[in-house]
């Protein structure tokens, strides 16, 4: 049976973080952005961290 694979997409939109956890980038800053205020778009420049709920589903694509 053949090795699985990690998810490629997955690997290259989160870090994992020195505890475990992962870092994201937020939505809603691609296009569009005449009307997004400027306070919104420095706020969506930050890194986050990925939900409590999401992060098993994220390692398990990560590390099959």
């Amino acid at each position: 049976m053949p090795k699985m694979k990690s998810d490629s997409g997955v690997k290259k939109r989160f870090r994992r973080t020195a505890s475990g956890k992962f870092k994201r980038r937020k939505a809603f800053r691609s296009h569009l952005l005449s009307s997004k205020s400027t306070k919104r778009k420095r706020q969506l420049r930050k890194p986050t961290l990925v939900s409590k709920q999401e992060q098993k589903k994220i390692a398990i694509m990560l590390h099959p």
